[in-house]
């Protein structure tokens, strides 16, 4: 049966593809994003009901999720290094007030709820494979690095304590550098394509020596559909992830090799070129087990098929490859 859906943050990379699935599937969809989506982004083009507001307007956010929703899937957040660094305020802000707002919403509403949280909430702790419930290690709290995954740790204790002391049935999904079409060049595949395309060199920082898992946008949101569906995820968080580990210079050098790229390579010191407001993680790693078990879910889509179809798509879209260098990270 088809369901009543809002997405908020659904004019953003995840938040997009996931609108475009539920509408596929045959669902009733409001995108509450805080602008109509851009007229070259197909999902301008959708039959999707868009509501521009902000996230911190509860006003505006209570005339979008009211009773007769049947779940809501929150993706709305401030995310990127570079914006950590530039708009630590409005990462704190919005991530937690905004989530904050939807979850006393959703619980009014009696809508299922699905959050979206990330890696970023288990810091820099060296014990990798991380499993859902292993500890945090964080640097200092003067450092505006870690204002994302301080905020987004509150919004999963605001939600656990939603769903413990109100019933709400609220699940968490932590994306694993997630990466594919529409994503804008201010992270490390999104920015490593763009680059390569336009012809200026590749960067990356401290020789490209650390480790992620890549997550191609579809498989991630293969995982938010069935968080938002199976019982077992009341009250659950789930990483979503690849667990096939590969270092940033491997991942430059392959879409290097995709796009049949010249440019050259360079490598930057990170302390000098972002300030001592930022701190790398050397490895970022998901344990799975628990998505896979519970929900069915399995990434299926290599690294190497990701960025072809991201390069593809890429190549058909001008006015992506036209946008500015974003990124720090």
């Amino acid at each position: 049966m088809s369901a009543r859906a809002v997405v908020t943050g659904g004019c953003g990379f995840i938040g997009s593809h996931l609108v475009e699935r539920l509408l596929a599937r045959g669902d009733e969809v409001t995108v509450f994003d805080s602008a109509p989506p851009p007229e070259h982004q197909r999902l301008a083009r959708t039959r999707a009901r868009h509501v521009a507001g902000d996230i911190l307007d509860r006003s505006v956010l209570a005339e979008t999720i009211r009773p007769g929703v049947d779940v809501v899937y929150h993706l709305a957040a401030v995310v990127g290094v570079d914006q950590y660094l530039a708009r630590p305020l409005d990462v704190i802000d919005i991530n937690f007030s905004g989530t904050r707002n939807v979850l006393d919403l959703a619980e009014q509403a009696g809508a299922r709820l699905v959050v979206a949280s990330t890696s970023e909430v288990f810091g820099k702790n060296p014990a990798v494979p991380w499993r859902e419930d292993d500890d945090r290690v964080l640097g200092s709290t003067s450092a505006d690095r870690w204002t994302y995954s301080s905020s987004k740790a509150l919004t999963e204790h605001l939600t656990f304590a939603f769903a413990r002391q109100c019933g709400l049935p609220a699940t968490i999904v932590r994306y694993f550098n997630a990466y594919g079409p529409r994503q804008r060049p201010g992270f490390v595949a999104s920015r490593s394509v763009h680059r390569a395309l336009n012809n200026q060199p590749l960067v990356v920082y401290d020789g490209g020596r650390q480790t992620r898992c890549f997550t191609y946008v579809e498989d991630a949101v293969d995982a938010t559909l069935l968080a938002a569906e199976h019982p077992a995820a009341v009250g659950q968080a789930f990483n979503i992830g690849s667990m096939a580990e590969a270092t940033v210079a491997e991942l430059v050098d392959l879409v290097q090799e995709l796009t049949g790229g010249t440019a050259p390579i360079t490598t930057i010191d990170a302390s000098t070129a972002l300030g001592r407001s930022y701190e790398d993680l050397h490895r970022r790693i998901p344990d799975n087990t628990k998505a896979r078990r519970t929900l069915g879910w399995q990434c299926t889509t290599s690294l190497r098929d990701g960025l072809t179809r991201t390069i593809d798509w890429a190549r058909a879209n001008p006015w992506w490859l036209a946008q500015p260098d974003s990124g720090a990270a």
